[in-house]
């Protein structure tokens, strides 16, 4: 922020979170500039519904508008381009959502929000960009009542505003406007980077799962088309073979209680590995008991989304499992240690061409995907050698491990540059610099 001029005189706001303002600003109770939106939808005279998402009001396409949604919209307040909409509920335990959005569009949205109205002291963009930079700073978690911690009109009745003349606005407003898009498009950049490193990643794993490690290896046709040529030495068993068994999980788990032992789903899989979480469902000893031995997973068994739009999912068990078992969403595919390696099985069914398989076989009967365990016991893989399988393990887990370095650092970038663009923003709007 260094390479920005400052103002040549500054006041202090008596705000401690706001700090010094230019002396020439204006530091304003919102209740001089804004008014609660009072415009309800009676009649149900307007079918444009909004949604409040990242920080930005858009419209809702008509095709989403299922799930808990009301019967009548005539409880929906009115909102037109130029408001501004702020999402005031559970500030308590959620302090990562924008909660900050402004309208370009005529549309109505809950009455759960606030619908803020201002006068010509300032314009729509600036306000926005000051409220959306309070939203950054966090200045609305010291706010708000009751159990939740929610916002109310009071709240804005008496924040401060630092409101400079409007020829300053408008310049603020433009310089930010250019400045954050060129900061977006340089985030943008770099998510496809990773985008690109994934695919590259993927690319460089699903050859070695199915071809080896030897470029000059002869090949052979497999005899199933999606598979294609393999290595003369290798088989392709079904996993019915390569496994000891093959199973779901518990179909009748017992009721939530405080419990240390852990009922996990495929919420537990995440990026490739298996794991329990904070808000893992719980049992007693004694309902963990209740449940067939048959249900608990081992350490080195792989578990597979067996439903839903996640089917196909798997990871392998590097976990204590001695107070584990899994839900019936789960399949648990235990390998035969003298036929195949875990991870290298694991890294075959995440192989694109067995996934495309998977999703095919869980799609064929019904509207929600799903795929049987006999279906799945029919899948053939390409299997070298056990050893041959142990070093494409480690040649897969080596760029695995490269790949993500690089994400990371990439990762890194963008959070940099996200934290630019929130100071850019909050020091523009707070007079902190001169532009």
């Amino acid at each position: 922020m260094t390479t920005f001029p400052r103002y040549d005189r500054y006041k202090d706001s008596g705000v401690e979170w706001l700090g010094e303002i230019p002396e020439h600003w204006k530091l304003l109770p919102g209740r001089v500039t804004l008014s609660l939106n009072k415009e309800k939808n009676t009649g149900n005279i307007e079918d444009t519904v909004l949604s409040l998402s990242y920080g930005r009001l858009v419209i809702k396409p008509p095709e989403k508008l299922t799930g808990l949604v009301p019967e009548s919209f005539e409880s929906y307040q009115i909102i037109n381009p130029g408001d501004i909409v702020i999402r005031p509920t559970d500030l308590q335990n959620d302090w990562t959502s924008l909660r900050v959005g402004l309208a370009k569009n005529r549309g109505i949205i809950t009455s759960a929000y606030l619908g803020l109205k201002h006068d010509d002291k300032v314009s729509s963009e600036y306000l926005y960009y000051l409220l959306h930079s309070y939203d950054l700073l966090k200045v609305y978690y010291g706010m708000g009542t009751g159990l939740r911690q929610n916002l109310d009109w009071r709240d804005f009745k008496y924040l401060p505003l630092s409101i400079p003349p409007k020829p300053e606005q408008d310049r603020i407003v433009t310089f930010l406007d250019r400045k954050t898009a060129e900061i977006d498009a340089l985030i943008a950049k770099k998510q496809r980077q990773i985008e690109l490193l994934d695919e590259q990643k993927a690319i460089l794993i699903n050859r070695a799962v199915t071809r080896g490690l030897n470029p000059n290896a002869k090949l052979k046709p497999s005899g199933i088309e999606w598979i294609g040529d393999i290595p003369e030495h290798w088989e392709i068993p079904k996993f019915l073979y390569l496994c000891l068994s093959i199973r779901d999980g518990t179909h009748n788990p017992p009721p939530a209680t405080e419990g240390l032992h852990r009922l996990l789903s495929v919420r537990n899989i995440q990026e490739g590995r298996f794991f329990t979480r904070e808000d893992d469902r719980k049992m007693s000893a004694r309902e963990f008991k209740i449940l067939q031995r048959s249900y608990t997973v081992e350490p080195g068994d792989v578990v597979i989304a067996l439903v839903g739009g996640t089917t196909g999912k798997s990871a392998v068990v590097e976990i204590d499992t001695a107070e584990i078992s899994v839900q019936r969403s789960l399949g648990i595919l235990r390998p035969n240690p003298k036929k195949v390696d875990s991870h290298f099985l694991n890294y075959a069914i995440q192989n694109r061409a067995t996934q495309k398989v998977i999703w095919e076989l869980a799609t064929k009967y019904a509207a929600q995907p799903g795929i049987y365990l006999d279906d799945l016991g029919r899948l053939r893989i390409p299997t070298p050698p056990l050893e041959e399988q142990k070093e494409v393990v480690a040649h897969c887990n080596q760029l695995a491990a490269n790949s993500h370095k690089a994400a990371k650092k990439i990762s890194d970038e963008i959070e940099s540059l996200k934290t630019l663009r929130s100071t850019l923003i909050a020091h523009a709007v707070t007079g902190r610099i001169k532009v």
